[in-house]
């Protein structure tokens, strides 16, 4: 039986319908496939376009006896922060190449997001490049597309190096290009401080998240300074109360650590267990399988907005404000630096710059100045005619 894919825009992107003469179990089949949705307004089901994502379909429908006919896509067509962005399909060759490239960050043993996300700059890179063979890119192309990212796709300085990153792998894993991986400037990093809530804040966001799995989500979060891809993989086998201790398994760096799990947070979770039943994950989705990120910044930031914190707030915001306050209360550096897991001691120390214990005890020479002022004897306070500032009571 054929099955053919047809381009469609939907959404705002390019997708593929998938076109069949109807049968229940080749319905059902379709349906098993991972990322296979269906769209009520044009009646069918579809993919989102991705050649890889095309390609495994492809050999799913074959495995299952079924034959794939596929439209060759011209364009693709998406958003990204809101800019409409048009780039051209890639041909059968560098599909081929891309797919490749996948399968060599996999043999490295990257982790999934890693791959997924090097593996969706060279996509671009490769469709941007358009019809020049790939054993023709070089030094210029590299150049234009890191530009043209910069200025249409207004890409971070982090996202920056992510996509310098990967392009300097591609040129090592396709030698066959005229791309010098080592002449390919890297940005220098930002040196900014990170975002750290309040005590009284990280209450405040607490006591307003009514929602009893969001709580204990958020109560995680900072309790055990976990990142928001270790909170989503925790497992109940996880938790060990006796020892009040948490494992955290295959976090960033495929390292293992333990966490402290807060004894205040205890009652929260028992409640939280009693009411949800997760069955693997201590965070489930309503099927049972791992929790979407993006639902925890939602709901992260309604909270947010409910205890009027003004602060740019993500899922790490909380991460960064347990290390802080750790650092407040007296917690030494290598503790805390075992405690998140980090492999050099130098990532740890970005937290003594953030302290507010320090930085208010140091105090400004103006307040100094005033107060010399102020204990003045009389008979050496300045004269009339001399200008102060006012609203200092000298």
């Amino acid at each position: 039986m054929k099955v053919t894919l047809k381009p469609i825009i939907h959404q705002g992107q390019s997708c593929m319908a998938i076109q069949f003469v109807y049968t229940y179990s080749l319905k059902q089949y379709i349906k098993e496939f991972p990322g296979v949705y269906w769209s009520s307004k044009k009646r069918c089901f579809y993919l989102f376009y991705l050649e890889t994502r095309i390609d495994a379909f492809k050999q799913y429908m074959l495995a299952g006896g079924y034959t794939v006919s596929i439209y060759q896509i011209e364009s693709v067509q998406r958003r990204s922060k809101g800019v409409k962005i048009i780039q051209k399909g890639l041909s059968f060759e560098k599909t081929e190449v891309h797919r490749q490239f996948i399968d060599f960050l996999g043999g490295r043993r990257y982790s999934k997001n890693t791959i997924a996300v090097y593996g969706g700059f060279i996509l671009d890179f490769l469709r941007y490049t358009g019809d020049t063979d790939t054993t023709e890119l070089g030094a210029e192309d590299v150049r234009e597309y890191l530009e043209w990212t910069v200025k249409h796709l207004k890409y971070s300085i982090s996202t920056h190096r992510q996509a310098v990153s990967a392009l300097k792998l591609f040129a090592y894993f396709y030698p066959e290009c005229s791309i010098d991986g080592e002449e390919i400037p890297m940005p220098k990093k930002d040196k900014k401080l990170p975002v750290v809530l309040s005590p009284e804040e990280v209450i405040a966001l607490l006591q307003v998240t009514k929602n009893l799995k969001h709580r204990a989500a958020l109560a995680m979060l900072y309790g055990s300074g976990l990142r928001i891809g270790e909170l989503l993989n925790l497992k109940l086998s996880n938790f060990d109360f006796d020892r009040r201790l948490l494992h955290v398994r295959n976090s960033k760096g495929r390292k293992d650590r333990y966490a402290s799990i807060a004894e205040s947070c205890i009652p929260l979770l028992q409640s939280y267990y009693m009411a949800f039943q997760p069955k693997v994950y201590f965070i489930e989705n309503p099927k049972g399988g791992q929790y979407n990120p993006n639902s925890v910044r939602r709901f992260l930031k309604i909270s947010c907005e409910r205890a009027g914190i003004t602060k740019r707030v993500t899922p790490h915001t909380l991460r960064h404000s347990y290390a802080t306050h750790l650092l407040e209360n007296g917690t030494d550096i290598r503790y805390i630096q075992e405690l998140l897991g980090h492999s050099r001691p130098e990532t740890t120390m970005v937290y003594t710059h953030v302290q507010r214990k320090d930085l208010q005890s140091i105090r400004s020479p103006l307040d100094q100045m005033l107060m010399d002022a102020k204990n003045t004897p009389p008979e050496i306070a300045p004269k009339k005619n001399v200008l102060i500032w006012p609203g200092f009571g000298i």
